[in-house]
């Protein structure tokens, strides 16, 4: 995942303990101006190159994936994110630049090099507690982002949606390996599964979505509607369970607006499963599954992979 690997945000003071606390330690192995001169670079190099690593650390958004952009500015602006990473670049070629200003002026006797190494710790300190804020928003925006799903955008993806309680979970269990995770991200109040099965060497995912496509629209909060927007480019194909029996505690009349609404966000194809076959049939639908009876579920598997279609990139051959 392209946000997992993200490091630590430093926060201004500790770039600056961290600087001078090296520049001091350079400064003890030499004596006279040309201590000066190597407590100057020490400080300006770790600055810029320390404010240079927040920056370069983030994937470019103009390459990320729709699905990941969606969600991450679902949580955190990309914008202003995007706008604090300029400021922190800024900060790092700042202090570069007051590193070469300075040199020059320390090439003079020990008590004036002195002064304007002072000056220049004055000016590197104020910079990077300029941008004071715009490390703070980065690290924020780093945190949230780490706890994004695991999901490959590359892979071919099968949403599974329809109110709690109508069998998604347990058939995504079913028709996964034991790889099957679940974890409750900042977009939703309950877990997402993510399952994995394999078919002809060919890896899809399946992706429980409860907390976001198991109540309709107008009751999902902004940045509920924005992940369910996110997933629009995710899906290859979505399932739309419905438990015709309302066993559940959803009339049905409700699930199917639930299905109506999500054809209507979707451009993949959208297939309406009666789950609970074996309790009641009295839906029109494409497929029939009971997976407690193991009815009807590797039909409707090859049915959504057929829809996908999916054909990997193969190497070129001459």
């Amino acid at each position: 995942m392209i946000f997992e690997d993200l490091p630590t945000t430093p926060r201004s003071e500790e770039l600056i303990d961290k600087a001078f606390s090296r520049a001091a330690r350079a400064g003890r192995a030499k004596s006279g101006a040309e201590a000066q001169q190597s407590m100057l670079q020490t400080a300006s190099n770790v600055l810029s190159d320390n404010l240079e690593n927040v920056v370069t650390s983030w994937p470019d958004f103009d390459a990320v994936d729709p699905f990941y952009y969606e969600l991450a500015d679902a949580l955190v602006d990309v914008n202003e994110l995007r706008q604090s990473l300029s400021e922190v670049g800024w900060a790092s070629r700042k202090t570069e630049e007051i590193g070469r200003e300075y040199q020059g002026k320390l090439r003079t006797d020990a008590d004036l090099a002195r002064k304007h190494r002072k000056q220049a710790f004055a000016r590197l300190a104020s910079v990077v507690e300029e941008v004071e804020e715009d490390l703070l928003r980065v690290g924020e925006a780093r945190d949230r982002l780490k706890t994004l799903p695991d999901i490959d955008p590359e892979e071919p993806a099968i949403v599974v949606a329809g109110y709690p309680n109508v069998g998604k979970s347990t058939f995504v269990n079913s028709v996964t390996n034991a790889r099957h995770e679940t974890a409750t991200y900042p977009f939703t109040t309950r877990g997402i599964g993510v399952g994995h099965l394999t078919r002809d060497h060919i890896r899809y995912q399946l992706v429980d979505t409860p907390g976001l496509l198991d109540r309709p629209p107008e009751e999902r909060n902004e940045i509920e509607s924005q992940a369910v927007s996110a997933l629009t480019h995710l899906a290859d194909c979505v399932l739309v369970f419905v438990d015709a029996s309302a066993a559940c505690g959803y009339p049905v009349e409700d699930q199917l607006a639930l299905r109506d609404a999500i054809e209507g966000q979707f451009d993949a194809p959208v297939f309406t499963v009666c789950s609970k076959a074996d309790r009641s049939r009295e839906i029109d639908a494409d497929y029939y599954v009971s997976v407690t009876e193991g009815e009807g579920v590797e039909e409707l598997l090859d049915g959504a992979i057929e829809a996908i279609g999916y054909e990997p990139e193969l190497p070129f051959e001459s």
